[in-house]
């Protein structure tokens, strides 16, 4: 089986897939102290649970915390007996390299959510992803990444009202019922809603513009699902999107 490993800013995510699909996904808190022997005690019991044995034959890894890559490979060594394949390393084949300004470093997930969003849905797209950031990524014609917009993530915002403003409760993001809210809570959730449906129509509006062709947006992360209840610029919703870009990603290295 092959272990895919996408480490957020926030979580991470383990998914085991047989070579034909998901057969089983894992999240936890990203922590950088978190030891190899610890995340396999973890994922042993986990992996028992639903009756599955660690057969684990190869591990994919992609990470926008570079201090959690190292235990990561300790893991895929000692427990796995396999090397992992690291996006983001030179070695690594991701198809058509990103048409960005030299030097510039793409986070992994970016990339990965570009291989895996052409795959499914062709060229000319917009990917909204609603994580720690939410970030807009845009893939060329031919599967290239063109570049992208980012911006603070839902949960980052409630969590700086918060902590700015004394009088304001940190509170769940959902949908309100009514745009005018009549009390605090309320009226938090309305301007945090409906100000992040703006931000995604706006700037998905924009980019439109600016590339002056029909793209087609596809929204993922774990608020996806929440926020395409108010638009419907988000045409597609897709929040396996990032776990189906890493095992293409091994496919392709292993040709």
């Amino acid at each position: 089986m092959l272990l895919a490993i996408d480490v957020g800013n926030t979580n991470t995510v383990f998914a085991l897939h047989d070579g034909t699909e998901i057969v089983a996904e894992w999240r936890c808190s990203t922590e950088r102290a978190r030891t190899a022997d610890e995340y396999f005690v973890w994922l042993q019991q986990l992996m028992a649970n639903v009756g599955l044995r660690p057969q684990v034959r190869s591990v994919v890894i992609s990470s926008v915390v570079p201090q959690v890559v190292f235990n990561l490979r300790i893991l895929s060594d000692r427990y796995f007996h396999t090397r992992p394949l690291v996006v983001g390393k030179p070695e690594v084949n991701l198809g058509p390299p990103p048409r960005v300004d030299p030097t510039t470093h793409v986070g992994a997930d970016r990339l990965v959510n570009t291989v895996g969003a052409f795959d499914r849905y062709g060229g000319d797209l917009i990917v909204v992803d609603f994580g720690t950031a939410t970030t807009f990524d845009v893939v060329g014609e031919d599967g290239a990444y063109e570049g992208g917009v980012i911006a603070p993530g839902v949960n980052l915002s409630l969590k700086a009202l918060h902590d700015a403003a004394a009088a304001l409760p940190f509170i769940d993001v959902s949908k309100p019922e009514h745009v005018v809210g009549t009390n605090t809570v309320a009226c938090m959730q309305s301007g945090v809603y409906w100000g992040y449906v703006g931000l995604v129509e706006g700037i998905c509006a924009r980019i439109r513009a600016e590339r002056d062709r029909p793209m087609t947006v596809i929204g993922t992360g774990g608020l996806s699902t929440l926020f395409a209840q108010g638009t419907d610029v988000l045409q597609v919703i897709d929040t396996k999107l990032t776990i189906h870009g890493l095992v293409l990603i091994d496919r392709m290295n292993m040709e």
